[in-house]
C-alpha cells in the first residue's frame, strides 16, 4: 500500500482518512507526527476511531494529536489550536481528514496566523 499523500509544505503533507494500519507506513515514509482532522463516526460506524488510530501511531514510534473539524469549516479556537500544535511537533507532519482538503484548509489558515 502506498500512502496517499499530498505535499502541501517542505514538511507537511496532506492525506484521505488512513487506516490504523498506515501509521506503521507513515512511519516508514519518515514521517514523525499526525494529526487527525476527522471526528469519529462522521463516516459512519466503519471509519476507525481516534484511539485505535492513535494506537497504532505510537506503536509506530509516531507523535499523535486528535484535532477533529467539522467539514463545514474551521472555528478561530481550531485554527489557534492547530498553530500551537504544529509549532510543537516534530516534523515531518501528516495531516489527515476525509479527503484532505480540510486538513489543507486548516494548515493553511493556522501558519496564516502566526
Amino acid at each position: 500500500m502506498s500512502l496517499p499523500i499530498q505535499a502541501i509544505a517542505a514538511d507537511v503533507c496532506v492525506a484521505p482518512q488512513l487506516e490504523p494500519s498506515a501509521m506503521a507506513e507513515a512511519a516508514a515514509a519518515g514521517f514523525k507526527s499526525v494529526i487527525n482532522n476527522r471526528p469519529d463516526f462522521e463516516g459512519g460506524p466503519d471509519q476507525p476511531t481516534s484511539a485505535q488510530i492513535e494506537a497504532a501511531a505510537q506503536a509506530a514510534g509516531l507523535q499523535y494529536v486528535y484535532l477533529p473539524v467539522a467539514s463545514t469549516g474551521q472555528t478561530p479556537e481550531q485554527i489557534e489550536q492547530a498553530a500551537q500544535v504544529l509549532a510543537r511537533l516534530p516534523r515531518p507532519v501528516l495531516l489527515f481528514c476525509r479527503s484532505g482538503a480540510r486538513s489543507a484548509r486548516l494548515y493553511q489558515a493556522a501558519t496564516q496566523t502566526s
